[in-house]
């Protein structure tokens, strides 16, 4: 029963009217740029299992929310679902003040699990902003006063459940509590689409309606398609995840390039993302780098993936920041002389250093590495350290070494050339698309079943950017195999794994590299590792680029890894072995060893018997 009057049940009417257009005239705009914007190349919403597992897991379980973030996260679940459970009693709420109640709170089920609900999110909205606005972590940015208020807003409404909920229906102050959760509840609702709030909205779409695959780089729409260079390219998936941000800083926090003091905060370019987009639409000409988002900022990216795997609201930062990238290297406004040099000696010599073939060649004879005829069980990719970097070379050597003992056959194709990651990663298609047509072809003439790379950047272009031009190659890393042969190793030494952003976050593996490293003594782990591994700094094309601004990256990782105190850094990626090498002669007078764990399986192998 309501205790209500005609005339407050008229001004609740008038007010909710005014609150829901404040509401609406807001969505509406973020829902018309969503409308205007272009579809995304190759979208399609197939396999549907995998998206409802994913919504389930990550909205309704919140698990990715709790998972990365523990104790805030947590809270943020309470309040998420407490607002979940509140929602009948929301709508009963407005049902009360049209003088029309659904039910009664007062011993009824539903009343007392609202009750439970609101105290524990009442509890947790109070955590939450103890935290953001006392403890203030670094990667939150500057203090909100708009959280902080919405934090209030949300506490008042679960205060005046819960005294509600004790009150008799005819007490006296009933009807100053329901107005007071009233009116916390018509202010809270059009601030909703006017705030970061918006991905209480969003985020579920956003996502379900993931590209799917970690770093989904999506293609090129046909000739006309230069990536993101203005307002006229942007998706409807980078519109609706631009407004999903929940500037929750997690992002910041693992970023490389946000640790070492550059101008790169992936938070941020979603941020200008929406900025641009709030102010030019998607209609407009004007170029998206500039204003709101920094050139320079875009191409201090590693593509370690940190952000991505982070985000708890399903934003994709990397397809977004390459796409940036290819609208200003397809354009020409990116004007970098490294990046100039690296794609000529892409073009020219089809290796990023500008090494000729030759040397290749060389070295394949040099190391008695047989030719790939279809034979054998593996087409070994050397790659392009592999091929030409004298360090990338000794690890080839150990591989083979071990690949040799175990009986295990293999073949190296007479003219490989760079599998084009660096140049994809850097946004430049046409030499990307080049490079991979003739990979292709070479690969395709030998029909190699099965390949096996020691570079975790070529396993992920070779295995799975080049399905884009109609190919599957079964490409393995190979910790995989080598994991296969791994033994205890001695007590006496300590060895501390570096999980490599393409062979973990890209790949999902990390304990099959650990058990080979284990093999050369006790382990132990960096303070960052596996998901949360921390980068060496050559990904996304800067391992040829000069890094100048902040401190360098790989000087960060290496301190970490020497200040383990382990004998042994055991690495898996021909990039990181290289990163390191410079790092540890840098920030360590008595370095420890540097070894690729094909080098450390190679150990481990008995002596061969001399010939009498």
């Amino acid at each position: 029963m309501s205790h209500l009057s005609t005339a407050e049940s008229a001004l609740f009417v008038v007010l909710l009217a005014v609150a829901l257009i404040g509401f609406g005239r807001r969505l509406s705009v973020v829902v018309s740029l969503l409308r205007q914007a272009k579809p995304d190349a190759s979208f399609q919403l197939h396999p549907l299992s995998r998206r409802v597992w994913d919504f389930f897991w990550e909205v309704i379980c919140q698990a990715k929310v709790i998972q990365q973030r523990p104790i805030p996260g947590l809270l943020h679940a309470f309040v998420f679902w407490g607002f979940c459970a509140f929602g009948v009693v929301t709508l009963n709420h407005f049902a009360i003040g049209v003088g029309w109640p659904l039910f009664s709170v007062h011993g009824n089920p539903i009343g007392w699990l609202a009750a439970a609900f609101a105290l524990v999110t009442a509890v947790s909205i109070a955590g939450l902003a103890f935290r953001r606005l006392v403890l203030r972590p670094q990667w939150l940015g500057e203090v909100s006063w708009e959280s902080g208020f919405i934090a209030l807003l949300i506490f008042v409404l679960m205060a005046t459940y819960l005294i509600d909920f004790q009150l008799a229906p005819p007490a006296p102050l009933f009807n100053a509590i329901w107005w007071t959760h009233t009116l916390a509840l018509l202010i809270f609702l059009p601030l909703i689409p006017h705030t970061k709030h918006l991905h209480l909205i969003l985020s579920p779409a956003t996502i379900f309606l993931s590209r799917g695959g970690f770093s989904a780089i999506p293609p090129l729409a046909g000739d006309e398609d230069f990536g993101l260079v203005t307002g006229k390219d942007v998706t409807k998936l980078t519109v609706l995840q631009s407004f999903s941000c929940v500037e929750c800083g997690r992002c910041t926090e693992h970023c490389p390039a946000a640790n070492t003091g550059k101008l790169l905060d992936p938070k941020e370019i979603i941020l200008g993302m929406r900025d641009y987009l709030n102010e030019f639409g998607v209609a407009s000409e004007q170029p998206l780098l500039g204003l709101h988002i920094s050139t320079e900022a875009v191409f201090q990216c590693t593509t370690c993936g940190a952000c991505e795997f982070q985000c708890p609201v399903g934003i994709e930062h990397l397809p977004i920041i390459i796409g940036l990238r290819r609208g200003a290297v397809n354009t020409g406004t990116w004007e970098d002389e490294h990046g100039t040099k690296l794609f000529l000696n892409l073009e020219r010599y089809g290796n990023p250093m500008g090494f000729p073939a030759l040397q290749r060649d060389r070295f394949v004879k040099s190391a008695e590495l047989p030719l790939y005829d279809g034979s054998q069980e593996y087409l070994l990719w050397l790659g392009c350290m592999g091929s030409y970097d004298p360090a990338g070379r000794e690890i080839v050597t150990s591989l083979v070494q071990v690949l040799r003992h175990h009986n295990i056959t293999f073949g190296v194709l007479k003219k490989e050339r760079c599998s084009g990651d660096s140049a994809r990663r850097l946004g430049n298609d046409l030499v990307f698309q080049t490079l991979a047509n003739q990979n292709i072809e070479a690969i395709q003439a030998v029909d190699a079943k099965k390949m096996l790379s020691i570079c975790p950047h070529c396993v992920r272009t070779l295995g799975q950017d080049y399905q884009e031009f109609g190919v599957h190659f079964e490409v393995e890393h190979h910790s995989t195999l080598l994991a296969k042969f791994a033994t205890a190793g001695p007590p006496d030494q300590s060895v501390v794994y570096h999980d490599p952003c393409y062979l973990g976050r890209y790949q999902d593996i990390y304990d099959e590299p650990r058990a080979v490293a284990a093999s050369a003594g006790s382990l132990v782990e960096a303070p960052r590792n596996r998901e949360r591994g921390f980068c060496c700094g050559a990904g996304g094309g800067l391992a040829f680029l000069g890094e100048e601004m902040g401190s360098r990256v790989n000087h960060a990782r290496v301190q970490e890894l020497v200040d383990t105190g382990a004998n042994i850094v055991a690495a898996a990626c021909p990039f990181c072995n290289t990163m390191f090498r410079d790092g540890l002669a840098a920030v360590s007078d008595r370095p420890p060893q540097l070894l690729d764990i094909a080098q450390i399986a190679a150990r481990n192998l008995p002596p061969t018997p001399q010939i009498q």
